[in-house]
């Protein structure tokens, strides 16, 4: 017999290497509010305890005391160093790649538009039916703009595109093909090194939403040859709401690509204000307006911080949280007619699990009146989500009995 989830639970945490570092997170305690169970982390990460003093010391000193002199003395410079701290702790790439600013949305309409620019005797787009919204409504939206057509892959909703059906839809035609590593609603995690391989076999650039993915799952961008890469950095980068995303894109594309949005500071020689638009050498020439340098600081901290552990460390502890789940999934909540629609097999799924009942919208409401924090997604999805470095087993044994005591009470 097995002991009760409570036990198994904290047998885990007992055993788990990465345990210590759920400290230097701020608590539900801390925060002032009745939490017992935080199952959102792919959804909005905790703040770590020193993002506080850093921006406090931000605005004490750096901002304060420097004043307009911050400009020349760091901040103009942070979106490609902080950019290229991330490289190195969680994307597989070099450094001079990846750049840290505008939100997801804008990043991925630039490179969108610039990659499907650079293929222009190409008319597809290929997309699958159930990607993020925001992927889909940008590929629709630029597919209008550009006189392109969208070649959409059905995809399961307890799945996501396989290399399999991209290969079944590439063409001659194809332009660029979209995918998420991660699928937000299944959490399928692509095999994102075959379907890049398959793009390039077709002619096509691949572009790669990591929202996520990054910070949970390893990534390997360069070995891998992915052309572009953009992700959020408020959810396992833990960088606070609305923290700008980040853009990836491989070298040899630097020169080739245009992107449609020219603002002053992707210009060669910004404050020549000169009368026309030159491209910046290099990654740069893909930022456009001013760096939202306040909004860096948190996801600094992050970064550092699964540097310290290891990508894979976190990957190891991920896959556990994620067995653990479907575990007591099973267990519990299966009698009660809850089905597991994230895939069973660890090297298909990513870091969050998704449960499916016709009651969850209701049910999610209920939780987070009793400080349990899933997320709901329609039209029946309840996603636990789990942040290695700082959700516990003993969260997801809590939580998920209260889903079950949430069923039970009808």
């Amino acid at each position: 017999m097995h002991e009760p989830p409570l036990e198994r639970a904290r047998l885990l945490d007992a055993a788990d290497p990465l345990a210590a570092h759920r400290a230097l997170f701020v608590s539900a305690d801390l925060a002032g509010a009745a939490v017992v169970s935080y199952l959102d982390g792919n959804s909005l990460g905790r703040p770590l305890k020193s993002v506080a003093p850093a921006l406090a010391s931000f605005v004490e000193t750096g901002w304060g005391e420097r004043l307009i002199r911050g400009w020349d003395e760091e901040w103009i410079q942070l979106p490609t160093v902080i950019g290229d701290e991330l490289a190195a702790a969680a994307l597989g790439a070099a450094p001079g790649q990846t750049l840290i600013g505008d939100s997801t949305t804008v990043l991925l309409y630039k490179l969108i538009r610039a990659a499907v620019a650079a293929r222009p005797e190409r008319t597809e787009i290929v997309a699958d039916t159930d990607n993020f919204p925001t992927d889909r409504y940008l590929v629709e939206g630029i597919a209008d703009e550009r006189g392109l057509s969208v070649r959409w892959v059905t995809t399961s909703p307890d799945a996501g595109l396989t290399a399999e059906q991209l290969a079944g839809v590439l063409s001659e035609r194809t332009a660029v093909v979209l995918v998420s590593h991660v699928a937000y609603r299944s959490g399928f995690l692509a095999d994102l090194p075959e379907l890049t391989r398959l793009s390039h076999e077709a002619g096509a650039l691949i572009v790669a939403d990591l929202c996520h993915s990054v910070g949970s799952v390893p990534l390997e961008l360069d070995a891998w040859g992915v052309d572009i890469a953009v992700g959020c950095t408020y959810k396992y980068l833990n960088g606070g709401p609305g923290s700008p995303a980040f853009v990836y894109v491989r070298h040899a594309l630097h020169d080739e690509l245009s992107q449609p949005i020219q603002g002053w500071l992707g210009h060669a020689e910004p404050f020549a204000m000169g009368p026309s638009y030159e491209p910046a050498h290099g990654v740069r020439r893909f930022q456009s307006g001013t760096p939202p340098v306040v909004g860096m600081l948190a996801m600094r901290e992050m970064i550092a911080l699964i540097g310290h552990a290891g990508i894979r460390a976190v990957r190891t502890k991920s896959v556990a949280l994620t067995e653990f789940t479907i575990e007591l999934a099973d267990e519990l909540l299966a009698p009660y007619g809850v089905v597991v629609t994230s895939p069973r097999q660890a090297a298909w799924r990513g870091s969050h699990v998704t449960l499916d009942h016709p009651e969850f919208k209701g049910v999610v409401a209920e939780l987070w009146r009793g400080g349990v924090i899933p997320d709901f997604r329609a039209p029946f999805g309840l996603r636990v989500g789990l942040s290695p470095l700082s959700t516990s087993f003993d969260e997801v044994a809590v939580g998920l009995g209260a889903v079950r005591d949430a069923l039970a009470r009808g």
